[in-house]
């Protein structure tokens, strides 16, 4: 019941002087909302390139020339490597007894065009036939290629979503043709749509017969990757050995040398995603936490300016019977009001932020409640660190010396 008496008069304090109040909340609204966006956004970017990762497969992996490249010398020195070859993956496929499927698939940038509809920079995949098996793109409509129509170097397409509604709107594309770099290439089959990240659309694609792809763009040696499933998440470090001997053995690696390849999982992407992000979020967010310890210290300057103006009214207070614990409480109680107050309006503004940022850049994540409790967190903290000091001064006031107080 004191309590409650005690938190009325925190807040009657408070109300008396609106501006100054507002005015106090300022920084701390600051640091809680940057926090708030900083973690929402980092949240989302993570869960955002995790989802994308699942669509791998937990038994799938990718040989690349490049692989996961954490630094600059690694970069220069993953340069001096040979390209991957296309007959890595029947190599790969005759002496790997753990996986299951091996397909290759290489890429480049090109325009499309369809009478006087064009679309420039697509994604043209050239990839095997198996492809579909391996990478979670599901069949919407029609079909994909065979591996004979492969073999021949047959060109036929198979599109993305945004392909068939923007090179071909109100048709349907089954059956039709359209031109890359100004060679004919048939429709035979439209995927499920995917949605966007980041700003980058995935159902912006063509995947043509790797064989027709090498036909009429190159060979594109560089973009070359290899995708192998292992028989079962238990196989899948077998299966990596397995690939790992023959790859090194078909490019001559000597045994006290590392791989000249790269094998990237997707729990191995998320690894390094999250060594990355490790640093840019607690840089961020030390940043931001300026913001807060100067709201921290606003509140402070504000909290003793009040003990100042109040000293006559201690004075009275402690004079009838008020206890040092009482007046203590009511200061302690205007600081953690003020720093909540700002901390609720902080994560209001954060969230509304977070959820404009992350429909901004397309990802598919609510505003994180642990970014929430952080938020709540650091402002009752601060409250209460900025406002024991003015409070302890206040409820060490003597009676006599305050009510003589000008």
């Amino acid at each position: 019941m004191i309590v409650w008496e005690i938190f009325k008069m925190a807040l009657n304090a408070l109300r008396a002087n609106k501006l100054r109040t507002s005015l106090t909340l300022l920084g701390v609204v600051i640091g809680v909302s940057s926090v708030i966006t900083i973690v929402s956004a980092l949240e989302g970017l993570s869960q955002s390139i995790k989802s994308e990762l699942e669509s791998l497969g937990p038994s799938t992996f990718i040989v690349t020339r490049f692989g996961i490249i954490m630094n600059e010398d690694a970069f220069f020195e993953a340069l001096k490597r040979k390209p991957l070859e296309y007959r890595y993956m029947d190599e790969i496929e005759a002496g790997c007894r753990s996986c299951e499927k091996v397909a290759a698939r290489t890429y480049t940038i090109a325009e499309v065009r369809r009478e006087r509809h064009r679309l420039r920079n697509v994604v043209i995949g050239g990839a095997t036939a198996n492809i579909l098996e391996i990478v979670d793109i599901e069949l919407g409509q029609g079909r994909h290629f065979t591996y004979e129509e492969d073999r021949t170097g047959s060109r036929l397409a198979f599109i993305g979503a945004t392909i068939a509604e923007e090179l071909f709107p109100g048709t349907d594309p089954i059956g039709k043709s359209m031109k890359i770099n100004n060679v004919k290439y048939d429709i035979i089959g439209i995927a499920k749509k995917r949605g966007s990240a980041f700003g980058e659309d995935h159902d912006r694609f063509v995947f043509v017969p790797y064989h027709a792809f090498v036909k009429d763009l190159g060979e594109q040696g560089n973009n070359l990757d290899i995708f192998v499933k292992a028989v079962s998440v238990e196989k899948l470090p077998e299966a990596m050995d397995e690939a790992r001997v023959v790859l090194r053995s078909i490019r001559h690696v000597p045994y006290n040398k590392d791989d000249d390849f790269g094998m990237v999982t997707a729990d191995a992407v998320m690894a390094a995603l999250n060594d990355v992000t490790k640093y840019i979020r607690f840089g961020l967010v030390a940043i931001s936490s300026i913001a807060l310890i100067v709201g921290g210290i606003i509140i402070m300057n504000i909290m003793m300016v009040s003990v100042t103006e109040r000293t006559r009214e201690i004075g009275i207070r402690k004079s009838i019977g008020a206890k040092q614990k009482n007046i203590l409480l009511q200061f302690l109680f205007e600081s953690l009001v003020l720093s909540l107050a700002g901390g609720i309006i902080g994560i209001t503004i954060g969230v509304v932020l977070g959820d404009i940022l992350i429909n901004l850049i397309n990802m598919n994540m609510t505003p994180s409640l642990f970014a929430i409790a952080i938020g709540l967190v650091i402002s009752t903290g601060t409250g209460l660190f900025f406002g024991i000091y003015p409070a302890m001064k206040a409820a060490r006031l003597q009676p006599v010396k305050a009510l003589s107080y000008e």
